[in-house]
């Protein structure tokens, strides 16, 4: 007998008095000890059939068609038996641990929570399990990290934690939902690692969610391809890869960010330069907050970016990738030499530094969470003019539409919000946003993490046309080494707040010196 089994599952949403399909008819199944992949694109309906399985579903769903959980019918269930279910012998590992974790407890505290109510453990018996888990998990230092805030944990550590919480309760069924979408490749493949070796241990079933089909072949044994809400091609993994038969899971077989942008003229002057540049956080301790340590977040780096030129920055979480950045765009405090067009931005005033703002932008990786739900598209993008009080004879919406379309937008949907957009055109809507005041420098902070590969293979394609058409440089950050290699002319490799290598993208990616760097590769290259 399957642990789940479903069968002509339908979903449809209330919304404005109609029903809206998202899932049409689709039949699975997972086996004790099996690995299950649901892959497609954003909307094909992958996540909302995985939420069916405990009814976590809001309240204007209407779901149909039958899920059973060892024998158990789980659609039209009562509440006792979905709690008993749900987190116990069903656990989730969402894609975005910042809005699963609770802002206001501890690490400890929330995991603590799960292990009191389903094994009523408390104490010592509790640290310790929580302990274990975090060691399993990949947090380094896992003790130091109990009394820490999500907010004080970095997006991968994040994630990690979620991770244990889902493990705590040694479920029957793991469903996770794009686990590894924000880790680094060297913490995926570890995790990767630990969820066969937990399925193995303990005849775990695991339904895995995601949109890269590198890991689905590495890890899963039968996957379902969905598109559009329907299951429209399905399984064994070896099977599907070496022979595709339906379009769409061609098409998904074949995005890969690929090419390299162009060459930087000769001649081009440097735009932004960093010298010796240092970013200690202070450990401050007691009644009075003395300084007892620093958090060595960057040491000493000096990077050298020109016009027209992207320089890649890799590393795991917590290597000071992000930091730096920040840095050198005057977000957070620093030690150090910076310039920026020539001149030495440490003397700037406040409103020196504001002027300059309109040169510098920056593109986040959760697009979502950078743009005001209650600003409509074109708010939003014009939002800059105003800020900087650029002035313009020409009309403010007809401007917005202009950058619209530069970024592959129709302009006909400027006055929607960001929940009625995708995730990749949200994403085009935060481009929008930084290249309408025409910026010298963008920082490009994991802009294509949590994109589907097709949309990821768009998105670079996009950013090398405005940077080839605009001269721009960009700072690009990302733990993804295939999109770094097609978006950068020179790589720098971070470890721990240090610069452990950087060289010409040809030079780390062909021949690495360090054996930091060969680990980050050997890992990308086995997905």
């Amino acid at each position: 007998m399957s642990l789940l089994e479903v069968k002509d599952l339908r979903v449809a949403f209330r919304q404005d008095g109609q029903l809206i399909e998202a899932v049409r008819g689709v039949s699975f199944d997972v086996n004790k000890g099996e690995t299950v992949a649901i892959v497609g694109e954003s909307g094909s309906g992958k996540s909302v059939s995985a939420l069916s399985t405990v009814s976590l579903l809001g309240d204007n769903a209407v779901t149909s068609g039958s899920v059973t959980f060892e024998g158990k019918q789980m659609v039209g269930a009562s509440d006792d038996l979905l709690r008993e279910v749900r987190g116990n012998d069903i656990s989730f590992i969402f894609q975005e641990p910042m809005t699963s974790l609770n802002p206001l407890h501890t690490i400890e505290k929330q995991m603590a929570e799960s292990l009191a109510l389903h094994q009523g453990l408390s104490g010592d018996k509790a640290r310790e399990r929580i302990l274990y888990l975090l060691d399993r998990v990949g947090i380094r230092d896992a003790e130091s990290r109990l009394g820490a805030y999500p907010h004080q944990l970095s997006g991968g550590q994040r994630q990690r934690v979620m991770i244990a919480m889902a493990l705590a309760n040694k479920p029957l069924l793991l469903v996770a939902d794009e686990p590894t979408t924000a880790l680094d490749v060297t913490i995926q493949a570890q995790i990767l690692e630990l969820l066969a070796e937990l399925k193995a241990d303990e005849g775990m079933g695991l339904l895995f969610i995601t949109h890269d089909l590198s890991i689905v072949r590495r890890i899963a044994d039968r996957v379902f391809v969905m598109k559009n809400g329907e299951v429209v091609e399905s399984g064994p993994t070896e099977a599907l890869f070496a022979d595709p038969q339906h379009p769409y899971t061609r098409m998904l077989l074949a995005a890969e960010a690929t090419g390299s942008p162009l060459p930087v003229p000769e001649g081009t002057e440097e735009l932004v330069a960093t010298d010796n540049l240092r970013v200690w956080f202070p450990i401050q301790r007691g009644l009075f907050r003395k300084t007892v340590g620093h958090v060595k977040a960057v040491n000493e780096a000096s990077i050298h970016v020109r016009a027209g030129e992207t320089l890649g920055i890799v590393g795991e979480s917590g290597s000071g990738k992000t930091t730096l950045a920040l840095a050198v765009m005057r977000l957070i405090s620093s030690e150090g030499r910076i310039t920026f067009d020539g001149q030495d931005v440490r003397g700037w005033s406040t409103q020196d530094l504001r002027r300059a703002r309109a040169d510098m932008q920056i593109v986040f990786q959760d697009p979502f969470g950078s743009l005001s739900p209650r600003m409509t598209a074109e708010q939003i993008i014009a939002e800059g003019l105003t800020v900087h009080k650029i002035a313009s004879d020409r009309p403010r919406r007809e401007l917005v539409a202009e950058v619209m379309v530069e970024v592959g937008l129709d302009p006909a949907t400027m006055d929607r919000y960001p929940h009625e957009f995708s995730g990749g055109q949200r994403q085009r809507i935060a481009i929008a946003r930084a290249m309408i005041l025409r910026p010298k420098l963008v920082v490009l902070d994991e802009p294509t993490s949590a994109l589907d590969m097709t949309v990821q293979v768009q998105i670079v394609e996009l950013l090398r046309n405005l940077q080839q058409k605009y001269g721009l440089a960009y700072l690009f950050i990302s733990h993804d080494l295939k999109v770094v290699r097609a978006m950068s002319h020179r790589v720098m490799v971070m470890k721990q707040g240090d610069i452990v290598e950087s060289g010409s993208a040809e030079a780390i990616f062909d021949a690495p010196r360090e054996p930091y760097t060969q680990q980050l590769l050997a890992a990308a290259l086995a997905r």
